[in-house]
């Protein structure tokens, strides 16, 4: 239940996400969800793209700093109050999340959350005896009709 996430390293200097995102777009690489965070000198590009090895050849070709992280695509109500049932349902647990964002991919009556756990196989299993549904690596794979 695992997924790929890459974390590109960038100078935080106007113009400088355009390169790496130009590079996955020639390589026909397609972005399903990013994330940017910065620091006085560099950023951190968060990706979830359709296929995560060619993307990390493509961007080490290029010369940037590529790492692979895996992070869990979790499936939250979409309704006020959905992500307070997700957090609930980890509430009791030893697990920390130690970052989040959101992506545009859902099904049905879903919205769908990017999630770094400190503990990602414990978060998995409280996740799923909670009855919270969690995405694979290959539907964010597959390209949308």
């Amino acid at each position: 239940m695992k997924i790929t996430q890459l974390s590109v390293f960038v100078e935080n200097a106007p113009g400088h996400i355009l390169a790496p995102c130009r590079a996955l777009a020639d390589a026909g690489v397609n972005i399903r969800a990013l994330s940017l965070a910065d620091s006085q000198t560099f950023g951190i590009l968060r990706l979830i793209v359709s296929d995560w090895r060619r993307a990390a050849k493509v961007l080490e070709d290029a010369d940037f700093s590529v790492k692979a992280t895996e992070v869990i695509a979790v499936e939250v109500p979409d309704h006020p109050g959905g992500l307070t049932e997700v957090l609930e349902a980890l509430q009791n647990s030893s697990v920390n999340i130690e970052y989040m964002y959101a992506f545009p991919f859902g099904r049905g009556e879903k919205a769908t959350l990017i999630i770094r756990f400190d503990k990602p196989d414990a978060a998995i299993a409280t996740l799923q005896s909670r009855g919270i549904g969690l995405i694979r690596q290959n539907e964010l794979e597959r390209e949308r009709e």
